[in-house]
Parts: C-alpha cells; structure tokens; sequence
C-alpha cells in the first residue's frame, strides 16, 4: 500500500545509531539517498458526536404566562443527525446490511445503541428525502435516447414482484412492479420515443424493430445451445451462428480500442450481415427450437443491426444486467420486502445508488445533503450533473 506523500498524516523518522558492519556510533551522522518509506493504515476510534440540545421555559415578567424554546431549523424531531441517518440508510440499501446488523454496528462502531424501530426510521425518513431525486432521474431517463432494460424477481412478502431496471449513459432508473408489458411500459413511460435495447423477451415487443437493438450476448447463448444439440443438422447451425457471432464481436472489439472507424465496422460487417441472413432462412426450414429461433430472428431483423448506425448504441445489453446485480444479492439475502414502502425505498436507493456512481457523487455525502433537505423542507439536491 502507497498513498501519495500529501495524503500522510504523522510521518516519524528513524535512524540506525550504531554501524552494522563495524558497531561505530552513527549518531550525527549524515544520510545516504533516499529513505524507505513504509506506510501504516489504522483506523482511528471513532465515536459519534452527540449534542444535547436543553430547551429551558421562562416565565414572562409581564403575563406570567411559560414559554418553552423551541428545537432549531434542521434538528427537527429526530434523534439522528442527517449523516448518521444517510449512513444507516446507506448500510441497509448499498450495501445490504439487515436492520439488526446496523443496529450492531452502529452500537459497535460508533457507541450509539438505536433500537430497530429507530434503523426503520432512518430508512424511511431516507426514502422520503430521495423522492424528489428518483423523480428527476425518472424524467431524464424517459427523455433519453438511447435506454438498456432488463428485470429480475423480488418479493413482497409472499408475493412475486419485478425489479425493471433502465440503464441510460448518464442515469439508472429502477421501479418495481409486476411481470408483463404494462410494466415494461411504465418504466420508460407510454411516449419513449428512445432506442430500447433488451432480450427477446415478449414484453419488450411493443417497441417496433427499427426502436430496438437485440442483445447479441443472448444471441451467443441461444446459438451455443443449438450447437449442443443431438441433431447433426440443428448443431451445425448452432456452430455457424456461433462463428459469426465471433466476427461480429471481434469487430466490436476493435472499433471500440479506435482500431477501425464506424464506416469500416459498418463496411465489414456487410459479410456477416449476408451469412446470417442465409443461416435464418436455412434454420427456418428445420424443426423445433431451431425453427422458432430463426423464424423470430428474421421477425425482429432490424433490431440486430440498431447498434452499426446509432452512435450509442451497444450490441449487448450488458450494463443492464450489470445493473441488476445488485438486487439480484440484496434479493438474496433480504428475501425481499415486507410492505410498499420497503418497495419504494428498494427502488429510490438503488436508482440512487447506481446514478451516484455514474454521476462520480459520492453517495453518502449525497444522502446527507438530501436529507437535510428533506427536514428544511427544501427541494432535493439536483443529482444529474446538467451539460
């Protein structure tokens, strides 16, 4: 470990004070080159700091009626000051912790022992602060245009939701609902006029060919499995599809290290556009999950090709599956939620999570500001960086 030198905050020096080779005093004397630096990391105790705030009453000399001094701006009824209450809330929603493991922590590491009815509150209280934050990346990524979505399983105490994630170059929206098209609809809204890259999944149908772009990591996939298949003919296709996969990937690759220009990927590809077209009018003609492939491929033709001429635009969905790998193991090991308002928490938390770092905000500095917004009564801190 090496942190740069303005970064160090104690620095002792050491000396030897005799001669290893002949046992001379070496005191005094002067030193040869640089030293060796060796640095040492601790954690120091940490303790929070609590302020009593006494509000004393007074009896006025002329009515003799008391009068009791109120909290200040900003305090408000809470017992948590807003940094403490965006750390607890950023245990809980980045980094997964349970409500019990927070109350250890904080009664560990900080020497404050909350009940768990307190952790809740700083988790609701948090949610209610980021309101104003999920609207306004839900605005952008609506107006986007280019978006990636996927969906992954939650829970709602014992019944099945769906986490729909869009995932924009600037932003990452997340809203949870139910499985089918109406949902799909919702989290880009019914006006999106954007690209939409995503599966093949039926839900996303609704957006016309020439709108989407297939993600061809799924493609991959779909091809690797023909070409495991116990019919010759049906793994043949599977290794062909397989083949021009790779050359497409490979020209990816290479636009995307500035090895060719986007004319030339365009130019090169016009060879694997012509040979997949042959390998889905010959798969067509087979039987099975060959033939339905094929003959949905063919369907869904433009949406292969979105990504050769719409400046960003990506031939896999990627970073939409990146993105849902966070509630994917917050699923995991929180089993879901148990009422509405965790799911509005699990939503808000992670689309601001994810657009903190797209963003390069540091996210507990980000909730903190947002929370004390919230308690003034004041509008939420922008979060997207205006261009």
């Amino acid at each position: 470990m090496r942190v740069a030198p303005e970064r160090v905050d104690h620095t002792l020096p050491h000396y030897p004070t005799s001669c290893r080779s002949c046992g001379q005093d070496l005191s005094g004397a002067p030193t040869v080159g640089e030293p060796v630096r060796h640095q040492v990391a601790e954690l120091p105790p940490v303790r929070a700091v609590v302020t009593e705030h006494q509000l004393f009453a007074v009896r006025c000399p002329h009515c003799r009626a008391p009068t009791r001094a109120q909290l200040p701006g900003g305090v408000g009824a809470s017992h948590f000051g807003p940094r403490l209450s965006a750390f607890a809330a950023l245990l809980v929603g980045r980094f997964r912790l349970s409500r019990r493991e927070v109350q250890a922590l904080l009664a560990d590491l900080l020497d404050v022992p909350p009940s768990l009815g307190s952790v809740q509150a700083q988790v609701e209280e948090t949610s209610q602060a980021l309101k104003g934050a999920y609207r306004e990346v839900r605005q952008a990524v609506r107006q986007s245009t280019v978006a990636n979505v996927d969906e992954t399983g939650w829970r709602l105490r014992r019944e099945r939701r769906w986490v729909w994630g869009a995932v924009t170059a600037t932003a990452t929206f997340f809203r949870l609902g139910r499985r089918g098209s109406p949902d799909a609809r919702r989290l880009l809204g019914s006006r999106y006029g954007g690209i939409v890259g995503s599966d093949r999944w039926g839900a996303y149908r609704q957006y016309p060919p020439q709108r989407r772009q297939l993600c061809w990591a799924h493609l991959k996939r779909d091809f690797q499995g023909l070409s495991e298949q116990k019919a010759p003919e049906v793994a043949r296709l599977g290794q062909w599809g397989l083949s021009e996969c790779r050359r497409l990937f490979h020209l990816w690759h290479r636009y995307r290290s500035g090895e060719i220009t986007r004319s030339q990927r365009a130019r090169l590809l016009v060879p694997v556009r012509w040979r997949l077209g042959r390998l889905l009018k010959h798969g067509s003609e087979l039987t099975g999950k060959a033939r339905a492939l094929c003959r949905d491929l063919t369907k869904l033709w433009p949406a292969l090709w979105t990504w050769v001429h719409q400046e960003g635009v990506e031939p896999t969905n990627n970073v939409a599956e990146r993105a849902l790998r966070k509630p994917v193991l917050w699923r995991k090991s929180s089993f879901g939620s148990s009422s509405g308002r965790g799911l509005r928490f699990v939503e808000r938390i992670l689309t601001v999570s994810q657009t903190c770092r797209q963003q390069k905000q540091g996210m507990l500095d980000y909730l903190t500001r947002a929370i004390e917004a919230h308690r003034a009564g004041a509008p939420a801190p922008l979060l997207l960086v205006p261009y």
